[in-house]
C-alpha cells in the first residue's frame, strides 16, 4: 500500500474509532437511605405514646406535663441532640406519659393527641413552644370565670379553655380541622384515660420532667443531667 494510502487508511480508522460510541460506565449503586424511626409511633393500651425504634438498645419515659416550665425547656434543649438524633437513629425510643396537673394541662394534652401518632410529636413540641403565652392567658380566663364553668361538663369546660387560652388557633394553625377538635372534646372517655394516666404517674413520680432509663428512674430534671446517662446505657 502507498503511503498515501496508508495514512488515508489510519485516519479513517482513527476517525471511525472516535467516533464508536463509548459503552457508559455504570452507575454506583446509590446507598440506602437510613430509616428514620421518628416516624414510627404507636399508642399504648394506656394512652401513652412511644416514638422510635421497638429494638432501641435505651428505652426511656418521660414524664411531662404542658404547664410545666422545665418541661417546656427540657422539650426544646433536648429535640436537636435526642428526638433529632437518637431517636431518628433507633438507638432511644421514647414514651410519653402525661403528669396533668391542672384543667389546662388536661386541654393541652386531649388536642395533642388528637394530632394522633404521626402529628403527637410536632403538636406537643408546638404546645411547649408557646407555653408562656397560652398558659398565662387561659390561667387568667379559667380564674375569671370559675364560677360560670360550674355548670358545663368536663369537656365542654376543657374545651371552653382551650379556646381562651389560644391553645385551639394554635392547632388551627398546624392544620387540624374543627372535626377533629370537636371531636377532641366529645366525650370523657379520653379526659378518664388522661386521669388515670395522670394518676399512675404521680403515683410514681414526686415532679416534672421525670425519667426512667431501661426500667430505671433516673435522669435528673434536665438534659444535662439525663444525657450522661442515655449515654452510659448505650445511646452512642
Amino acid at each position: 500500500m502507498r503511503p498515501i494510502h496508508l495514512l488515508l487508511a489510519l485516519l479513517a480508522g482513527g476517525m471511525l474509532a472516535a467516533a464508536a460510541p463509548v459503552p457508559p460506565q455504570a452507575k454506583p449503586a446509590a446507598s440506602p437511605q437510613a430509616r428514620d424511626w421518628r416516624a414510627t409511633v404507636v399508642r399504648t393500651p394506656a394512652g401513652a405514646y412511644v416514638i422510635g425504634n421497638p429494638a432501641a438498645k435505651v428505652k426511656l419515659i418521660e414524664y411531662l406535663s404542658y404547664t410545666c416550665p422545665h418541661c417546656a425547656h427540657f422539650v426544646a434543649q433536648s429535640k436537636a441532640p435526642l428526638k433529632d438524633d437518637l431517636v431518628r437513629r433507633g438507638v432511644v425510643r421514647v414514651e410519653v406519659r402525661h403528669a396533668v396537673r391542672d384543667p389546662l394541662d388536661m386541654a393541652a394534652a386531649l388536642l395533642a393527641r388528637c394530632a394522633g401518632p404521626r402529628g403527637f410529636a410536632g403538636a406537643s413540641e408546638a404546645i411547649f413552644a408557646a407555653q408562656q403565652q397560652w398558659y398565662q392567658q387561659g390561667a387568667a380566663w379559667w380564674q375569671a370565670n370559675a364560677a360560670q364553668l360550674q355548670s358545663l361538663s368536663e369537656p365542654a369546660r376543657l374545651k371552653a379553655a382551650a379556646r381562651a387560652s389560644g391553645l385551639i388557633q394554635l392547632m388551627r394553625g398546624r392544620g387540624m380541622t374543627p372535626a377533629t377538635i370537636d371531636r377532641c372534646f366529645a366525650t370523657p372517655a379520653d379526659v378518664n384515660q388522661l386521669a388515670a394516666m395522670a394518676d399512675a404517674a404521680w403515683a410514681a413520680i414526686d415532679g416534672t420532667p421525670a425519667f426512667v432509663i431501661n426500667g430505671k428512674p433516673g435522669g435528673g430534671g434536665t438534659w444535662e443531667t439525663l444525657e450522661p446517662e442515655l449515654r452510659a446505657a448505650g445511646a452512642q
